[in-house]
């Protein structure tokens, strides 16, 4: 049966002051359509029935999320002891579902993207389940045709096409970290490259399998906890491996090892709203080029001007190229070209202490 996971410990950074360690991106209304995360479970309750509905995400933010989604079955939220990137939840997990579904079908969403529309998603996850169906063995991947050369997502190339049906699916040949702008270009020129969407879907037994064989010393960790699941002895078993497990996404672990991987070119649109940047493709634009929520007056252009502050008015003289974030605590004001300062001063932030309350 399909069971779909959230994966909802994520902080965020990209989108701070916004998104912070207690309230990160996932928990945001971005879109005024619900919190990133409220999005993702419709979708998942769209593809599977909603008593299969998985979170895991991090003790600091059980209670946000049970007060987001208040049906959730506390039993279907898996609380890591840490963060270990996504090999290690994605495997804790898949235990849990094996021990209430040994033929589990586990569709693993991240929290916070933005996919429309709701139809063209139900029907390429149609076409993946099928497609294990055919091969339980398959490691099935979503990617999402460039329309633009973005050098801040990962890619898949493709490689020979599986069948004739729709949407298409093709082998994996390769995985590309994310691209120079002049590569970016290339592979959007080229046609067979599609953008990484991190979406994933395979059997829950075969995950386990693949990470026994490729990442030993990870499964061990796991295999000493199965005995205790269901038990009073689980709690502590959890607390002493799952720290102990090394911190690797489940891109390196498995799924650039593995052989039977393949890639279903993604129906629908699809933004992983890495940035502030994001806000461009999702918001309209005034005539000069801003993107403006919150109150502002003077003289901008091609900025972004975001506050959660009604009762605060941002003016500005002449800004360009600039993004201004304004929330109760904490004001941003940084170019919108460079982002990759932002996670400097964040790291600086935390290591100096002073502000730390801020993060």
């Amino acid at each position: 049966m399909l069971h779909t996971l959230i994966l909802a410990g994520g902080s965020g950074t990209r989108f701070w002051p916004l998104s912070r360690k207690a309230f990160p991106k996932q928990l945001l209304d971005l879109t005024g359509g619900g919190s990133l995360l409220q999005q993702t479970a419709t979708r998942a309750k769209g593809c599977a029935p909603a008593e299969n509905l998985w979170i895991v995400t991090g003790e600091h933010l059980v209670e946000p999320i049970q007060k987001q989604l208040p049906d959730l079955d506390p039993a279907r939220l898996i609380v890591e002891p840490c963060g270990r990137n996504t090999a290690p939840c994605i495997g804790l997990a898949a235990l849990q579902l094996l021990a209430v579904d040994p033929d589990a079908v586990m569709l693993v969403l991240p929290a916070d993207h933005l996919i429309t529309p709701l139809e063209e998603f139900q029907r390429a996850v149609e076409r993946g389940t099928e497609l294990i169906e055919a091969d339980s063995t398959r490691f099935v991947l979503f990617g999402a045709k460039p329309t633009f050369p973005s050098t801040g997502f990962g890619y898949i190339e493709r490689g020979t096409e599986l069948d004739r049906y729709e949407p298409p699916a093709f082998n994996v040949a390769a995985f590309h970290e994310k691209p120079d702008q002049q590569t970016a270009a290339q592979y959007l020129a080229a046609g067979r490259f599609y953008w990484n969407c991190g979406i994933f879907l395979w059997r829950a037994d075969q995950i386990l399998a693949a990470l026994r064989e490729h990442q030993p010393d990870l499964y061990t960790h796991l295999e000493r906890m199965q005995p205790t699941l269901g038990t009073e002895a689980w709690q502590a078993s959890l607390q002493h491996e799952f720290p102990r497990m090394p911190s690797i996404s489940i891109d390196y672990a498995v799924l650039e090892k593995a052989e039977n991987v393949c890639v279903i070119e993604a129906p629908f649109n699809w933004d992983d709203l890495g940035s502030w940047q994001a806000l461009k493709r999702l918001l309209p634009a005034d005539e000069k080029g801003n993107i403006i929520v919150g109150q502002h007056t003077g003289n901008a252009q091609n900025s972004i001007i975001y506050s959660t502050r009604p009762d605060q008015l941002i003016a500005t003289i002449g800004l360009e190229n600039c993004l201004i974030v304004q929330t109760d605590e904490v004001t941003l004001i940084a170019r919108t070209d460079d982002e990759q300062t932002l996670k400097q001063l964040l790291q600086e932030i935390e290591e100096g202490g002073e502000h730390e309350r801020y993060l």
